[in-house]
């Protein structure tokens, strides 16, 4: 999570308190706790339903939280590249571009951390 911020707040901000609240209580901590499934599993699930779909917005947050749980950037690709046969080749290739450029902004935050 970024700083003091829950996942909800972070996302939905000040204005819908309710909406972040339930974001937190039942997506992020019910639903993504249940044992049933990994956080890395759910992470590539939630990825390819947002690919699919075209939620170019809430995308960059799950493809972050994907490489946070272990899916590496090459698996990513390889989600997406299988799924433009199934979503459409504009919904992969704009996720394509939102990873590369997620993954130059975490390796340069990377760099500056190790200086």
């Amino acid at each position: 999570m970024n700083g003091t911020q829950s996942y909800g707040q972070q996302a939905m901000g000040e204005d819908a308190r309710k909406l972040a609240e339930l974001t937190d209580a039942v997506l992020f901590g019910d639903i993504w706790e249940r044992s049933e499934l990994t956080k890395r599993e759910r992470c590539i699930v939630t990825v390819s339903a947002l690919v699919a779909m075209y939620r170019l917005e809430q995308l960059p947050f799950h493809l972050n939280l994907a490489l946070e749980n272990g899916v590496t950037k090459e698996e990513l690709i390889e989600i997406i590249t299988h799924l433009a046969f199934y979503s459409g080749w504009p919904t992969a290739a704009s996720a394509i571009k939102l990873l590369n450029t997620l993954a130059a902004q975490n390796q340069a935050v990377q760099h500056r951390q190790e200086r």
